[in-house]
Parts: structure tokens; sequence; C-alpha cells
């Protein structure tokens, strides 16, 4: 999903690097054009169109007609047509609280998205603003933290039933068992030395890890690290979510510790020495709390510190597994010599990021106890 009209006009200088992941192979820029019969649907053949962003979910163009810019896009076949239902509903209740949010536009026909040749296609309005591909100061977190808050209250009193559904996204057990599968199996794969080690270590500190209490479900984003927020360019506020294809419902825990496992680790998760940063969880809960405080539950903030511990090493386990089964998560070719050694460097940095979270544990949970208290 991507930025829409709001309340900030256009700046033609900015260009969105938006945040997607493809995940069928290799990363290559795609400087195709969408088929004519695709802009011709909208109305859209005389509409001047350029690339955005790195198109590693949804190939991506900024489209502008006149003096109107608007965002196309193709979306990848794990997306089902019907995801494009549950976003029009949603950034229409979001808008109706008061919410920046992107706005899915009819086609010539009224239908909010077209098949053609086996893929689907979508057209929404456009947000000016920025995204950071890594938190670099306090006061960002701090606002990713309340633009969260406030787009989960608004969404509290949503009666809504989700067309699509991502049953398991944070099946943790599942995604260590499919470690376990991957490490069986590939016992022959040339990196299995160097998996295995690693691999030893994400299931220990899972087995050391207790269980996540069972807690309700909520209203979510579903994907919320720090390139799905777009910023203000001048006063850096936090403006909008994007890449709203991953809405949901899943207990409040997970959301928010897949939040801070992404928002506090400003190394970013393509670096060995990856590490926690307590300065950016405290103002990222400080700025949850300026919104959510008596809203979120006491059960809810006690699971905080615990779910961003379980995020990191489900993940770490994902990646892990990956580095054997190549064949989930996309890869920088520029960068790394295989995919393999790509998702190795990101499961070992997931980890480093977990370890320096236990060793300040105590004082993280201290944050989270004054900021909430009682």
């Amino acid at each position: 999903m991507l930025p829409g009209d709001g309340q900030h006009a256009p700046d033609a200088t900015i260009m969105l690097r938006f945040a997607c992941r493809r995940f069928d192979g290799v990363y290559m820029p795609d400087t195709g054009l969408p088929p004519p019969q695709m802009l011709r649907a909208w109305g859209l053949a005389d509409a001047r169109l350029s690339l955005l962003g790195s198109g590693l979910i949804n190939r991506t163009w900024l489209v502008e007609t006149g003096a109107r810019r608007l965002v196309m896009q193709q979306l990848n076949p794990i997306f089902p047509p019907v995801v494009n239902e549950d976003i029009r509903v949603v950034t229409a209740h979001l808008r109706a609280r008061g919410l920046i949010a992107p706005e899915l536009l009819a086609a010539r026909d009224g239908r909010y998205w077209q098949e053609y040749e086996g893929r689907t296609w979508r057209l929404m309005t456009w947000v000016a603003g920025t995204s950071h591909e890594r938190i670099t100061a306090a006061a960002q977190a701090q606002e990713a933290g309340a633009l969260l808050a406030r787009f989960h209250r608004a969404l509290d009193d949503l009666q809504y039933q989700f067309r699509n559904t991502r049953p398991g996204v944070h099946d943790t057990p599942r995604h260590l068992a499919g470690l376990r599968q991957a490490l069986a199996g590939h016992r022959a794969h040339p990196h299995y030395a160097a998996v295995r080690p690693l691999a030893d270590e994400i299931l220990a500190l899972a087995a050391a890890l207790a269980p996540l209490p069972a807690l309700p479900d909520r209203f979510v984003h579903g994907d919320p690290k720090i390139n799905n927020i777009l910023f203000d360019p001048v006063s850096d506020r936090a403006l909008c979510l994007i890449d709203l294809d991953t809405l949901g419902r899943m207990p409040l825990p997970l959301e928010l510790g897949d939040a801070f496992r992404s928002w506090c680790n400003p190394r970013g998760e393509d670096e060995q020495d990856s590490a926690f940063s307590l300065e950016f969880f405290r103002a990222a809960v400080e700025g949850y709390a300026s919104v959510a405080a008596g809203w979120i539950t006491a059960e809810e903030c006690n699971s905080i510190v615990p779910a961003t511990l379980t995020i990191y090493v489900e993940l770490a386990a994902r990646f892990c597994a990956d580095a054997l089964n190549e064949s989930y998560f996309g890869w920088d070719a520029s960068r790394y010599p295989s995919r393999s050694a790509h998702n190795q460097l990101r499961a070992a940095s997931q980890m480093a990021a977990a370890r320096s979270l236990l060793d300040m544990r105590g004082a993280a949970e201290e944050v989270v106890r004054r900021v909430f208290p009682g």
C-alpha cells in the first residue's frame, strides 16, 4: 500500500522509498510501465508515469496528470484482490476519524481494482512525505509511537470482518518448527555448517522465553516497521502508515513488539552488530502512551517487552530457515553473494538485537511500568 492525498500538498522534490518485500527471488529494478489497458481503465492514457521506490512487493508508479499526482500499483500475487476491499473500508474509517490515509480510486467501471493477465491493479491518492530506513533520533521514535496509537484507537470502534486473513502470521511455534524442518531437510546445503550454530542459538533462546499470554485480538496494521511510516519532510512529524495490505486482527503486544524490534534497532536488519536502543524504546513507548494510556490494558503493557523478544526470535528463525530453504525472502544481489548469505546476516542481526534487549530487559520493563503506571 502506498500514500494518498492528505493534508499536505505534494512536493515534487520528494521521492518516496516505499517499504516492500518481494518473496519470489532476487530483486531486480523494473523500469517497465503498466499496460495501456490499465491506464485506460482509470482514464489515464495521457498521464506521465515514473517508477516509485524499490518495488520489492508491489510494483509501483507515480502517475502525474495535470497538477494531480496519483499512485498505481500492480499487486504481488501473495495478496488476493479482496485485500483492496479491506483497505478501502479501513482507510475510509481512518479518514472519518481525522487521520491521514490513502484513498483507493474507482476505475471507470466503478470497481476499486482491475484484474489483467492474472495480476491485480489499483490506483490511489498520494500523500507527500518521506520514509526512513531506520530511526536516527528519539523524536522520530516518539512520533512513530504516537501515530501507531492514533491508528489503533481510530480503528477500535470499527465493525468489520476482514475478507483477507493472514492466519498464523505470528505463530512463533510454527516458525520455529519451520526452522527445525529446514535443518532436517537441507543437511547437504553448502552453507549448512555455517547456519547450524546460528539455528541452535535461535532455538535455545526461543526455548528460554516464556509463552506469551493469551490476549484478545485488536485491529492492527500488521507490519509497522519504520519504513511503513510517512514523515513530514520538514518537521519530521509522523503523518500516516502505508503498506496496508497486511491489515488484520491480532493481540496488540505482537503488533507493538514488531514495531519496537524495528524502531529500536538503529543499525537495521542488515548489520551484524545490531543492537537494541533503550533510548529509542523509551521514546516510542512514551509516544504510544501519550495517546493510548487508559486504553491499552495492564496485561497488554506487561507483554510488550516479552513480545518484542519473541518477534526478534521469530524473525531470526524465519531468516535462518530461508538461508537453507532459499524460497521465501528476497535478497540483495548487489551486496551479497547469495540469498543464503543475505539471510544468514539478517538472522544474525535479529539475534544480536535480541541479545542486546535481553541484557537490558529489566530496564526496558521498568520503562513500561513507569510510562504505564498501574
